[in-house]
């Protein structure tokens, strides 16, 4: 079977700017915050096939792969760097190749081994459709998660007393109109009782009544 060459080769970047002219200026080193970082070699891709045998290789030429790992050492003595049956014997750090749908996702697993059984995760990337990815931690993810969560819970606090405050001042200005409202009504109503106890006493003094009548108009006065 042949396999593509494995020289090292710059990474490219889908907005990466052309590399200046001089000596090359050192990589990130493996393991470090890369999720901002996407990596794609279109030349290799319309060279050679991507499936789960020579996507090893491709991932290789990437700023994420560590070129101290096992499979390294494998590859340098003409192993295929992810034959389990060696890798199980080795300790340090290993790419492993944990989940594949050819030829659109490749999901590889960095791990430390301490023994056959004993293995420790440590960083996960995956190949989409031929651009490779870091995936970030899950610790990142919640805690960008809960950033936001609690963004948006602030916003609407915010937003909610802002409100509030507009009702508030609302139900002051109107409970301030009711009163001077009722206020007016009351005077309204206290000058109208005055105007028609003035009619009656003025009836009173004009009119003369019999003895019975006087007494039922005192009733119904009072």
């Amino acid at each position: 079977m042949a396999t593509p060459p494995v020289l090292p080769q710059l990474p490219t970047n889908f907005e990466a700017n052309p590399p200046p002219m001089g000596p090359t200026p050192p990589q990130q080193p493996p393991g470090t915050d890369m999720t901002g970082i996407c990596f794609r070699d279109q030349l290799w891709l319309n060279t050679y096939p991507l499936d789960r045998n020579l996507v090893f290789d491709y991932f290789a030429l990437s700023p994420f792969y560590d070129w101290t790992c096992n499979n390294e050492q494998l590859r340098s003595q003409s192993i295929h760097p992810l034959d389990l049956s060696h890798l199980l014997k080795m300790t340090g750090t290993e790419y492993m190749l944990s989940e594949v749908m050819e030829p659109h996702l490749f999901v590889f697993r960095k791990q430390k081994r301490d023994s056959a059984e004993k293995v420790t995760p440590m960083l996960t990337y995956y190949v989409l459709d031929g651009s490779i990815y870091q995936a970030p931690q899950l610790c990142s993810v919640f805690a960008a998660r809960v950033g936001r969560a609690l963004y948006y819970i602030s916003k609407a606090f915010g937003t909610a007393a802002s409100k509030l405050e507009k009702i508030g001042y609302v139900d002051s200005e109107n409970e301030g109109a009711a009163s001077e409202s009722k206020t007016g009504k009351e005077v309204i109503d206290f000058k109208e009782v005055k105007r028609i106890d003035l009619i009656l006493a003025s009836l009173q003094r004009k009119v003369t009544f019999d003895i019975s009548d006087q007494n039922v108009w005192s009733c119904n006065k009072r």
